[in-house]
């Protein structure tokens, strides 16, 4: 059975990981990335590569953004040779980065000015989940063009939770990554407790992991923490900068207060001071190493 055509603009360490389950699944996807690079593996690894997002779109009726920043957003919609140079009724655009809910209004009024209609629907999940098809979508918007989107969403997440009205996706995606913060900071302290104890860290993984005190960030992090592996990056502590900022601007908008998330960025920003940028958050658990004396 032929497959339509997802286009994917953005191919880091999540738009590289979805787009290869598009790949896996049969859809043909035209891609594009500023990244000399990145568009050589995507190509690689058999998909074409566009010149511009307006190339893109010029093939593709659902278009899939990966993006860093607001600003990136922006560009693709209405940058030089964007989406808006291929403005037709009818294109999708499946917005899956993390970013503020202002940013994402923003780029949904900017898409509907040119025809397009595009949907919050941020990934939870990390790089390496994003390459096992562990994704999980909070899909929000228009419920025509989520209907577009979920075989889409399919090919690459787990599961899709639809959130109803515009912007309830990013809502949740900022929720769960208070949470992916602090468990990660979480399992950190008490891998770091575990070693001073003298206890042996496969062991507490496997024995901690299986009761009460397990935690999706214990299972996942918990292993590169008790091997001090951090790169590559499955999420560096960058995009974790990026993601506190804005669940904290996202808490004080709606005056909920937030104690431990904010005890937990303390951490964070150390390991920035420590230039860990690139790292994976994993490496919180050497920031206390290093607080220890380690």
């Amino acid at each position: 059975m032929t497959r339509e055509p997802v286009g994917f603009l953005g191919l880091g360490v999540m738009g590289s990981a979805m787009s290869g389950h598009l790949l896996a699944a049969g859809h043909p996807v035209p891609g594009f990335d500023p990244d000399a690079g990145r568009r050589a593996d995507h190509e690689q690894r058999g998909g074409s590569v566009c010149a511009s997002p307006a190339e893109v779109a010029r093939v593709a009726d659902v278009v899939v953004t990966s993006l860093p920043s607001a600003a990136a957003l922006m560009e693709v919609l209405d940058g030089t040779a964007g989406l808006r140079d291929a403005a037709r009724p009818g294109l999708v655009v499946v917005e899956t980065s993390t970013l503020s809910p202002e940013t994402k209004r923003e780029g949904a009024e900017r898409a509907a000015a040119f025809g397009a209609t595009l949907l919050d629907c941020p990934m939870s999940g990390t790089g390496q989940q994003a390459r096992d098809g562990d994704l999980v979508a909070y899909l929000s918007g228009d419920e025509a063009a989520k209907e577009r989107a979920r075989p889409v969403l399919a090919a690459f997440t787990r599961a899709q939770y639809d959130l109803g009205a515009f912007g309830q996706g990013t809502a949740m995606k900022l929720v769960a990554n208070l949470l992916v913060a602090v468990h990660n900071a979480a399992a950190a302290e008490a891998l770091l407790l575990a070693q001073r104890a003298g206890l042996d860290l496969d062991q507490v993984l496997a024995a901690v992991g299986d009761g009460a005190g397990g935690s999706r960030m214990l299972q996942v992090r918990g292993p590169l923490m008790a091997a001090g592996r951090y790169s590559p990056a499955t999420a560096t502590v960058a995009t974790m900068q990026k993601d506190n900022g804005l669940i904290a601007q996202f808490a004080h908008g709606v005056a909920s207060p937030t104690p431990l998330f904010s005890a937990t960025t303390v951490l964070y920003e150390a390991a920035v001071a420590q230039d860990r940028l690139t790292e994976d958050t994993a490496c919180v658990f050497g920031v206390l190493q290093r607080l220890a004396g380690q």
